[in-house]
């Protein structure tokens, strides 16, 4: 997605904040600065932590806004919470899945101060964004609440887009071997669904079942897929431990105890009917979006069929008129 264009509204949206949280710089350096942030989540090696997600995790806490006490510093710590961000496998497997909470909060206490927002505002943004970096959320501060439930939010997407989700992370992290990535993402599904609740805001309690289901569903499919894969070779080495720990480390969890999943449950009947359903819903969206492109190729063939009959018309009116303007010419004279 590094080549997706930012939406119109997205850098007068930055500035209203910026200004909100009381930036004193004039409105050319705020959008300077916005731009300069839209390019970073535009990136070529972002497929999944690019700008379509930042505008989701974005709309999502304009969704709590109403629980949160500083919904605009809310938003600036969300523009900057992956805002450095590497897809490189030494950082996916050490740093947190590729975002670096840290030069991120730094970057908005460099940026943020030179547009002249409050030190207290920065600070705040700050913690926040460290806050999100561990997905710890204290149980009085609402707007950390809001901040974490609206990056994890993705997981109650609606089927077919948490299966492009999903492809989207896979993509981004090809260069990591299946058998590394299908173990560490069965590691982090069980203790996910291990959790009492995933969302810690009020109105994140909400999608506590969505992102449940899709989170069975996934187990399910990955269970089946690790049993298709090969065996590591001897002396082969797995990278699991410490992509789990990495990951969870952005989910509010101390190292991970667990070691790779080589043993996979197996699937309960419940199990089996969710694959079942999901991969049904996923073949009706294929189905319409067949049928609806069908239906938009014909509506662009019946047009053209209208343009070229509208032309050979034109042409045919023409070629009389020219017969009628030189009739007198072209017949001979009679007696």
């Amino acid at each position: 997605m590094g080549s997706t264009e930012a939406p119109q509204w997205l850098l007068s949206a930055w500035r209203r904040s910026v200004e909100a949280v009381g930036a004193t710089a004039d409105r050319a350096a705020i959008e300077s600065t916005g731009q300069a942030l839209i390019e970073r989540w535009t990136s070529e090696e972002r497929v999944h932590h690019n700008l379509k997600r930042l505008i989701a995790v974005l709309a999502r806490v304009d969704e709590l806004a109403a629980e949160t006490h500083q919904p605009d510093v809310v938003r600036l710590a969300a523009w900057y919470h992956g805002a450095v961000f590497t897809s490189a496998a030494p950082s996916a497997y050490a740093h947190r899945g590729g975002a670096d909470a840290e030069a991120s909060a730094e970057l908005a206490r460099s940026e943020l101060g030179a547009l002249g927002v409050p030190e207290k505002a920065i600070e705040r943004i700050g913690t926040l964004i460290q806050y999100l970096s561990r997905h710890v959320a204290p149980g009085n501060d609402i707007d950390a609440q809001a901040l974490c439930d609206a990056d994890l939010g993705g997981l109650a997407a609606e089927p077919q887009r948490y299966e492009a989700y999903l492809r989207e992370v896979r993509e981004e992290y090809s260069h990591i071997p299946d058998r590394d990535y299908v173990e560490a993402r069965l590691a982090i599904i069980g203790r996910l669904l291990e959790r009492r609740t995933l969302f810690a805001s009020p109105l994140g309690h909400g999608w506590e079942n969505a992102a449940r289901d899709n989170l069975r569903a996934e187990r399910a499919r990955l269970e089946i897929e690790l049993t298709t894969l090969p065996e590591r070779g001897e002396g082969e080495e797995s990278h699991v431990a410490e992509m789990v720990a990495a990951k969870m480390a952005v989910l509010g969890e101390g190292p991970a105890e667990a070691g790779p999943v080589t043993e996979p449950a197996p699937l309960t009947a419940a199990d089996r009917v969710d694959v079942a359903r999901r991969a049904a819903r996923e073949r009706a969206g294929e189905r319409r979006a067949a049928a609806e492109a069908d239906r938009e190729r014909r509506q662009r063939e019946k047009a053209e069929r209208a343009e070229r009959k509208a032309r050979e018309r034109e042409a045919a009116r023409r070629g009389r008129a020219a017969d009628d303007d030189g009739s007198s010419m072209s017949r001979p004279p009679t007696r």
